[in-house]
């Protein structure tokens, strides 16, 4: 049997006039005919892993919002683990299909930073932040760019230090069992996560869930650290009055898609599928469930599921594709692309075997020169250029390129 909630039982409050609380958020979802507001929406998934997760997830986001409507859910999140490369692709596919978009990433979380220098934390313990504005868009950007330029770290990860001043606009999903939280709680250490439970509702107020999973491994059964971490989230939540969310952590659409997306987890891993130990395995459930079994699985928590429709309504951004916007060269990139590539014909022309007349080198340049310009692209031809350029001069080695303007002569 599955994990349910006996609150009699363990002295528990009814936390849902509270916690679950009937906020009235501008309604974020657009587009889709599923009249959320007479109660037919229970569900909506928070936590999905794209193609985009690098050999994570194997969700399609050019199917994802069909995945929806099969399931009649006006939003989904995309949440990859540690990037947001097919962010614009599924903010833009999902919105041309009636779909809202939730802008969201998996951090992987350090503890080098908890007092006293106190690793508490394991690491890699996933925190999700979802952006419920373009502030929240904004400051999940920039968490992206600090797991790769920040420090010397082998690994892509943040610091607890890291959220501090880039937090407004996001809401945070506490990670579930395996989360920074949820591995205090499975190891016994209740006060800690508590302290850490509390430190990360001041950085997020009035916008963190303290998050939770059910992935039987057999049959209908939780694993015993699964229903350990579960029962403390609760109690920790119903003491500290911080609302319940449910997420199902979705790696690829359906069951009959786990054998395949266990050997694609092999091969990021350069592990065997028949290998037991050593490598990271999921289950059958990590699917796109329906609205229906997401019912049954946490009905004995409603308020749990409620709150995925709360947080789908207070995340209203879409961000959109826009025309590249390039660095300006130049005054005048058409007259500066022509005097670089004439001065560097010349030079070609005095340390080279011809295999025509200069007179034709030169006639070709004028022609090219002509196109390049008329199409607009003096600027990018410059910038191109200068990365060459200076690529060569730290003798990093630089191809041919290919296509018609990396064979051309202003090119060369």
């Amino acid at each position: 049997m599955l994990i349910r909630v006996d609150r009699e039982a363990r002295n528990l409050p009814d936390p849902r006039p509270a916690v679950c609380r009937r906020r009235h958020f501008r309604n974020g979802l657009v587009g889709f005919n599923c009249p959320i507001m007479e109660g037919n929406l229970r569900f909506v998934h928070l936590r999905v892993s794209s193609e985009y997760s690098l050999l994570q997830g194997a969700v399609r986001l050019k199917e994802l919002p069909a995945l929806c409507r099969k399931n009649s859910m006006p939003a989904v999140a995309v949440t990859d683990r540690n990037n947001m490369f097919g962010a614009l692709e599924f903010s833009t596919g999902a919105a041309a299909e009636g779909i809202q978009p939730i802008h969201g990433c998996v951090f992987s979380m350090h503890s080098g930073d908890r007092p006293e220098g106190q690793a508490v934390v394991p690491d890699s313990a996933p925190l999700v932040l979802l952006a419920k504005d373009e502030a929240g868009y904004a400051n999940l950007l920039k968490l992206n760019s600090l797991l790769y330029v920040s420090g010397d770290r082998t690994l892509p990860m943040l610091h607890f230090g890291d959220l501090k001043d880039r937090s407004d606009g996001l809401i945070c999903l506490s990670g579930g069992s395996e989360g920074p939280v949820g591995r205090l709680v499975g190891t016994g250490r209740i006060e800690l996560a508590e302290e850490l439970l509390r430190e990360l509702a001041g950085l997020f107020p009035d916008r963190l869930y303290v998050e939770l999973q059910r992935h039987a491994i057999e049959g209908s059964e939780l694993s015993d650290g699964q229903v350990r971490a579960e029962s403390g989230l609760v109690e920790l939540a119903y003491r500290n009055g911080l609302p319940l969310v449910a997420t199902n952590d979705v790696h690829f659409p359906t069951r009959d898609l786990f054998r395949a997306h266990d050997a694609m987890m092999c091969i990021a891993e350069g592990a065997y599928v028949e290998q037991q130990t050593g490598r990271r395995r999921l289950t059958p459930e990590h699917c796109f469930k329906s609205q229906d079994e997401m019912s049954e699985l946490f009905g004995d928590l409603p308020e749990a599921l409620e709150s995925t429709v709360e947080i789908a309504r207070r995340c209203s951004f879409c961000t959109r594709g826009r025309a590249p916007i390039l660095p300006k060269f130049a005054d005048n990139e058409a007259e500066e692309m022509c005097r670089q590539a004439r001065e560097g014909l010349e030079q070609r022309l005095k340390s080279m075997e011809l295999s025509a007349s200069a007179e034709e080198y030169r006639n070709r340049l004028e022609y090219e020169l002509g196109v390049i310009v008329k199409m607009g692209f003096a600027g990018y031809f410059l910038i191109v250029a200068d990365f060459v350029k200076w690529a060569r001069s730290v003798d990093i080695p630089v191809g041919a390129g290919r296509g018609s303007g990396a064979g051309s002569l202003v090119a060369f």
